[in-house]
């Protein structure tokens, strides 16, 4: 069994994040529907859905539209506190919110649908966690995932993830106010510059499509996004090559599954899970 103590380390070092947040989701319709992509609502209408790592609730809430037969939520953070007022709020009906190691949960039916996004990348053993994204989907069920890709995000990993090593030590309101806030005015002015021009010489910049996408949120979303990365004890960015050896497994139908390269420094993927 998969040792979870850094794994809790880092579900309470989220929990700290979304529950300082107010109430309802961070992320816009649009964005939802973006990180679902290329599933719609059809794929949710009326199905059993499975969320690996809920946290807040802000991807759920925006599901819950969609009319799933049954939704369920799972994280091992204390987050599960605002993921379940978050979904009263949005009048979610026919949910649950259960406190769980994502890595080692079944559900006791397997899910139509099976998600995970944004999480797999902060687990210890990241496989693990795909592997558990598989198990609770049945056969012909569909699964997505979403994780930070290696590819794209140079700057990153040499700039930002050596500040998170120690600002993820911190307490949660230094991280915030006087690293996060700071550090991102300047990549704050980047992406609305980047984003007003839209020269076409440009796009060899840094985090040039990824920037393009979040100037179209205010500063105070920009803010949450790098206090999300600086606040986790861990985080690894992943090749396309380890996606698609994960989507090689044994048991997920090789003509379905997808890699999409999102905003050019993040993976989308999926498939079907064999019947």
């Amino acid at each position: 069994m998969a040792d979870t103590r850094k794994d809790q380390r880092t579900a309470d070092a989220f929990a700290t994040s979304w529950n300082h947040l107010p109430e309802g989701s961070v992320y816009s319709a649009a964005q939802f529907e973006e990180w679902f992509a290329p599933l719609t609502r059809k794929d949710v209408e009326g199905r059993r859905v499975v969320e690996l790592g809920c946290g807040g609730g802000n991807l759920l809430t925006h599901l819950s539209e969609w009319g799933p037969r049954e939704l369920i939520g799972v994280d091992l953070g204390d987050s599960v506190q605002m993921a379940e007022r978050n979904m009263v709020r949005a009048g979610a009906r026919n949910y649950r919110i259960v406190k769980h190691d994502l890595t080692t949960y079944t559900a006791d039916e397997p899910a139509d649908l099976t998600y995970c996004i944004g999480v797999l990348h902060h687990l210890k053993e990241p496989r693990t966690g795909f592997e558990a994204v598989l198990r609770n989907t049945r056969p012909g069920g569909r699964f997505h995932c979403w994780v930070y890709a290696h590819e794209g995000n140079g700057v990153v990993r040499w700039i930002v993830d050596p500040i998170r090593r120690v600002a993820s030590a911190l307490p949660w309101w230094c991280t915030k106010y006087f690293i996060a806030t700071p550090l991102v005015v300047p990549y704050f002015l980047y992406a609305k510059a980047l984003s007003a021009l839209r020269w076409k010489a440009l796009r060899a910049l840094p985090l040039y499509d990824y920037s393009l996408w979040i100037a179209q949120r205010g500063f105070l979303f920009f803010r949450h996004v790098a206090f999300d990365q600086l606040v986790t004890p861990r985080t690894v960015y992943l090749r396309q090559r380890t996606v698609a050896e994960w989507l090689h497994t044994e048991g997920i139908d090789p003509s379905s599954t997808y890699i999409i390269f999102r905003n050019g420094n993040s993976w989308k993927f999926g498939g079907v899970k064999r019947a």
